[in-house]
């Protein structure tokens, strides 16, 4: 059992990050060190109740039933504020092959908008994602991408954590992103989430930048996208939470690349005992990365895509008095142990209405993120 050392000043990414790291505007978690590993994320929430635990940190996968990669650790630092970063140099990455390539993503997008039309079907919202293979002709540390990320957000929001808890298939790989989407944060009593769906691209022209802006916000499609999502947090919150508070209404959120729809929620949470690891394992997955109705949507996704792996699946910390954050991971890629192989990953959610052309180029557009800060581009 120990207490986290707490500092007021702004975090510094040193060469060597910590096995977790999680870079928000208001703070920097670091942890390092296992006292115990957790595949079964049930297992880790209820250690946090009985004390056993005082913290918690790690990934959550896509699929709940997958090998999360969860451990208490024997160090753990809060800063405020976000990291330090400086966007050093990485060496040469270039991207190797796109899983499936953009051909065949079309066509998987063209084949479910026809489904998600049909009116015998019982999916509302799929969420479909592809990926991109990078190489690096020099090994990459976590660190150093991290820091490229975290320079590359203008709310210096990042993370990184090693995979190796989830067991052999994952042992020394490390998730790091630069995610925008609170899942859940709790501090004391009170509970806030800010869930995304609905995306348009940022424009360098600011007369345009603005139109398009305005366009989402008045977009029935993607209204409709995100009122699914905004519908299944209010449901999974209720049991756990009093006092919920959501807007009528959604609003703008911005990141360097894509104007998103997002609706701030808050809440007080009912029973002091339910961490925000509790919080986190009754909301995922979402419909803003899975999609309506859940169970039907991950079969699919499964189906069309194979194992996500922790894409899509939630990254954070918790402790035993309740407080801690899940973000939904994604701006996300995997890094292999070797640090020469990356796997980058971008989705977006379809409805019936969605453009297949429109969804395909929200992908390249969400790449942008991880390809700008590894200086690298789609082929």
């Amino acid at each position: 059992m120990f207490s986290p050392a707490r500092s007021e000043a702004t975090a510094a990414l040193s060469p060597s990050a910590a096995a977790f790291v999680l870079s928000r505007p208001h703070a920097t978690v670091r942890a390092d060190g296992q006292a115990a590993t957790f595949q079964d994320a049930g297992q880790a929430a209820a250690a946090l109740r009985r004390g056993t635990a005082t913290h918690i940190v790690g990934a959550l996968p896509f699929d709940p039933a997958a090998p999360a990669a969860l451990w208490a650790p024997t160090s753990v630092s809060i800063s405020e504020g976000p990291l330090a970063a400086n966007g050093a140099a990485l060496p040469r990455i270039s991207v190797d092959a796109a899983i499936p390539e953009a051909t065949e993503h079309l066509q998987r997008l063209k084949s479910l908008i026809a489904t998600l039309s049909d009116t015998g079907t019982e999916l509302e919202k799929v969420v479909l994602a592809r990926a991109l293979r990078l190489t690096a002709v020099a090994p990459v540390a976590a660190a150093q991408i991290l820091d490229r990320l975290v320079a590359g957000d203008a709310f210096g929001n990042g993370f990184s954590v090693d995979l190796s808890a989830a067991g052999t298939d994952y042992a020394g790989k490390t998730l790091v992103g630069a995610t925008p989407e609170v899942l859940v944060r709790r501090s004391g009593d009170v509970v806030t989430c800010h869930p995304l769906a609905g995306s348009a691209p940022r424009h360098r022209d600011p007369v345009l930048d603005r139109e398009t802006a305005a366009t989402l916000l008045d977009s029935p499609k993607n209204l409709r996208e995100h009122a699914f999502v905004v519908d299944q947090v209010r449901a999974a919150l209720t049991p756990l939470c009093r006092e919920i508070s959501i807007p009528d209404v959604p609003e703008l959120t911005s990141t360097p690349k894509l104007w998103h729809l997002g609706t701030p929620i808050t809440a007080v949470v009912r029973d002091p005992s339910s961490t925000a690891l509790d919080l986190a394992l009754a909301m995922h997955p979402t419909p803003a990365i899975c999609g309506t109705p859940t169970a039907a949507a991950r079969d699919l996704i499964a189906e069309l895509e194979g194992d996500r792996g922790f894409y899509a699946g939630a990254v954070g910390w918790a402790s035993a008095d309740g407080d801690g954050e899940w973000m939904v991971s994604i701006r996300c890629a995997e890094l292999s142990a070797d640090g020469r192989s990356i796997l980058a990953y971008a989705g977006g959610g379809i409805v019936a209405e969605s453009d297949p052309d429109a969804e395909l180029a929200e992908t390249t557009t969400k790449f942008g993120t991880m390809l700008a800060a590894l200086g690298a581009t789609e082929h």
